[in-house]
């Protein structure tokens, strides 16, 4: 389970810094962030139009991976596994009835009833 969730965090923390480089390298309607960073240069591999397409769906993508591993996460640390029976699979453990010819041979003080139950009656006298 620990080796499930590493995973899931590795992947969390790609998609996210995915996510935020794509965001820096795509072209606002002000401010070309992206044209700082040399997309311009990459209008010829993928058209005039097909790198703001190209990085805005790779951007959706990374961003549901980012989502999906986030429920994943949230998933996996509110779970928690029911206690288990063990191996008497829930069945009540009694103590073995004593023997008839071993009953009648207890000592008779060790078969006294004890005094009082109240408060202080475990304070030695």
């Amino acid at each position: 389970m620990l080796y499930l969730k590493t995973l899931i965090i590795v992947v969390q923390l790609l998609s996210a810094f995915g996510v935020i480089g794509l965001v820096l390298l795509q072209h606002g309607k002000g401010a070309d962030m992206g044209a700082a960073f040399g997309s311009g240069a990459s209008g010829s591999l993928f058209g005039a139009t097909g790198s703001a397409n190209f990085l805005s769906r790779t951007t959706a993508v990374l961003a549901a991976v980012f989502f999906i591993s986030t429920l994943a996460l949230t998933y996996l640390g509110s779970y928690k596994p029911a206690a288990s029976a063990g191996l008497l699979g829930g069945a009540a453990v009694t103590a073995p009835a004593a023997h008839p010819a071993v009953a009648g041979s207890v000592p008779a003080a060790a078969s006294a009833p004890v005094a009082s139950s109240g408060p202080g009656s475990d304070v030695p006298k």
